[in-house]
């Protein structure tokens, strides 16, 4: 089975991280420790949480605001990792300073923003992704691998979940309408881009869901149906921490990948003439395959990856506003 390519193996990169939160933080260990790329700056609108950061992940140049940050000689490529709603504005801060951009999943509130990012990238010439880290893991590689070798037949099902406990607090950012929080961008954006990444585009979207008491969604179930059998089951929510598995059910067989399925993760085969093997992801880290495939692209002159292209940000955007449409939920300045 083919092996994914070692990140320590892509070419260095100097990145700047716009935002200081807890993924930002995982990020850049992620790339200190298992890339040859380097954490150059990092930008936050308060110091002492840029300083905070910057200490704690070693870092040497530290930005009051964004501007300053995008602009910085020394940044390659910049990473936004600010609340949904303010992707839009911070991606394309970059862009007009010429930097590429990795902009954290999901990559915008809806489908409209990201073809505005898209656009700007493209009349820039910089490379643009959005941050789904699951697409370059080891693991969806070789699941990828068995379904394409026709070892479970034709798929029939995909079956996936995220959901997790978040205690009810309406100034966090997960329950606040402002910052386009609830559990669907937050956390359903997985299971739904997981499919998307096996299926493709759904012919039909079917959704129901409940809203929160601040008015984003808490609970969200979605059928998308694909031709004449073919279906993803797929749900997320902020009230119950759920298993965070995926199966993919076929003709000849079903593939059950371990929880959480959107991480590190492996997965078992088992077939209908009664052979079973499984696949061992090696290694708990997982956000510098992205980062390695970052440099690559970017090292190549390329503007976006095969993996995860714009097209497929943009669709994937557009289930997420259908499903936002059925459940009667807009965010704020939409």
């Amino acid at each position: 089975m083919a092996r994914t390519p070692d990140p320590r193996t892509a070419p260095p990169v100097r990145w700047g991280i716009l935002g200081a939160g807890r993924i930002a933080g995982t990020f850049a260990d992620a790339v200190g420790s298992q890339t040859r790329a380097q954490v150059v700056a990092v930008g936050s609108r308060h110091r002492d949480r840029a300083e905070r950061f910057a200490t704690a992940h070693g870092i040497p140049t530290t930005h009051l605001g964004y501007e300053a940050l995008v602009e910085d000689p020394q940044v390659d490529v910049v990473y936004v990792a600010t609340p949904h709603s303010e992707h839009l504005e911070h991606a394309l801060l970059a862009i007009r300073a010429g930097k590429h951009v990795l902009v954290e999943k999901a990559f915008t509130r809806n489908a409209d923003e990201a073809q505005q990012v898209f656009d700007a990238a493209r009349d820039a010439g910089v490379f643009v992704m959005e941050a789904m880290w699951t697409r370059f893991l080891p693991h969806v590689a070789a699941l990828h691998q068995v379904i394409d070798a026709g070892e479970i037949g034709d798929v029939v099902n995909v079956t996936a979940d995220h959901g997790q406990h978040m205690a009810f607090d309406p100034a966090s950012r997960l329950y606040a309408p402002e910052l386009a929080g609830g559990a669907l961008l937050d956390l359903g954006v997985y299971p739904v881009s997981f499919a998307h990444d096996l299926l493709g585009v759904p012919d039909s979207v079917h959704a129901v869901g409940q809203l929160t008491s601040t008015g984003v969604d808490g609970h969200v179930s979605v059928v998308l149906a694909y031709g004449e059998r073919t279906q993803a089951t797929l749900s997320t929510t902020l009230w119950a921490r759920t298993p965070t598995v995926a199966l993919v059910s076929g003709t000849e067989g079903y593939i059950e990948v371990a929880g959480p399925f959107y991480g590190p993760s492996s997965f078992r085969v088992t077939r209908n003439d009664g052979r079973v093997w499984t696949f061992e992801q090696p290694g708990t880290k997982g956000l510098q395959y992205e980062a390695a495939e970052v440099a690559r692209r970017i090292a190549d002159g390329e503007t976006q990856s095969p993996r995860m292209t714009w097209q497929g940000t943009v669709e994937v955007l557009r289930t997420l506003d259908e499903v936002r449409r059925q459940i009667g939920l807009a965010y704020p300045g939409e």
